[in-house]
């Protein structure tokens, strides 16, 4: 079996370049986490941001919740990204035919390609969602992360045949999309990322059907970023509190490092090869 590779190693083996900045960002400060800040105004958003981006690799927004969106809400967060050296990334799902899809990502009141490094879609309406998405984000630098799974009860992406398409679409468009939204690792190719959401310090769930893993367990089962959310955002001090998601997660891949070779994955690079 091949051996763990480090985010270092992995970078250099992406072949989108939004890809490589994420693990390279990784790498850099030692970070594993994503924070997503749903809150419903442009302060509280930026607050959080504020508190928080330091300790993140990525900071996942949901733009559509927050009611006084606007251009300079957009400006702020760049500049932060500069500042906290962290990677924007906007969880719109697209799953709409592709020519909709592209009109999203492109136009609207929220211009989505324009400061997202990163995206995400659902493979639901076939490939020309990707297609369409692709047009737009390749000549902007731009990367895609495919919805292979989902952290919610009763979901019906949950490892068959969906993710399995999932996983052949990206390797169709290994120049767009690095990896997936996935509750494992589905593939063996090291440049393709696995972020997990549905994280807390402690397992459990709410009343909505979220169900929720460690970061120790979910990196062991393959994540190289932890998704978290309320965990963070209702904490008292958000600061102290993405830093324990940090060191955790970071720990936890440093122990993967150590036991290589890698696990087995469900859908390997020869699955998809005639």
């Amino acid at each position: 079996m091949a051996k763990e590779l480090s985010f270092e190693e992995r970078a250099a083996l992406c072949k989108n370049e939004a890809g490589r900045k994420v693990f390279e960002t990784m790498a850099r400060k030692k970070s594993c986490l994503s924070f997503n800040p749903d809150v419903t105004t442009k302060e509280e958003l930026l607050k959080s941001v504020r508190e928080v981006g330091a300790e993140c690799c990525m900071i996942k927004t949901h733009m559509d919740v927050v009611r006084d969106f606007d251009d300079e809400l957009v400006k702020e967060l760049e500049k932060l990204s500069e500042e906290l050296d962290f990677v924007i990334f906007e969880d719109r799902k697209f799953a709409d035919i592709g020519n909709t899809a592209k009109l999203q990502y492109e136009h609207g009141h929220h211009r989505i390609a324009d400061w997202a490094h990163v995206t995400n879609a659902h493979v639901i309406a076939g490939p020309g969602t990707v297609e369409a998405l692709k047009e737009v984000g390749v000549p902007r630098k731009r990367g895609l992360l495919l919805v292979a799974e989902m952290s919610s009860k009763g979901t019906l992406a949950d490892g068959g045949p969906y993710t399995k398409e999932c996983v052949r679409q990206a390797y169709d468009h290994e120049d767009f999309i690095f990896g997936f939204v996935a509750q494992h690792r589905l593939t063996d190719h090291p440049g393709f990322l696995t972020l997990t959401p549905g994280v807390q310090l402690q397992a459990g769930g709410d009343n909505l059907g979220q169900q929720y893993n460690t970061p120790t367990s979910v990196i062991a089962k393959g994540a190289d970023v932890i998704q978290v959310g309320r965990g963070i955002l209702n904490a008292p001090n958000r600061a102290e509190e993405a830093k324990k998601y940090r060191e955790q997660s970071w720990e936890g891949y440093l122990k993967r490092l150590e036991s290589s070779p890698i696990q087995e994955v469900p859908y390997p690079k020869s699955v998809f090869q005639a």
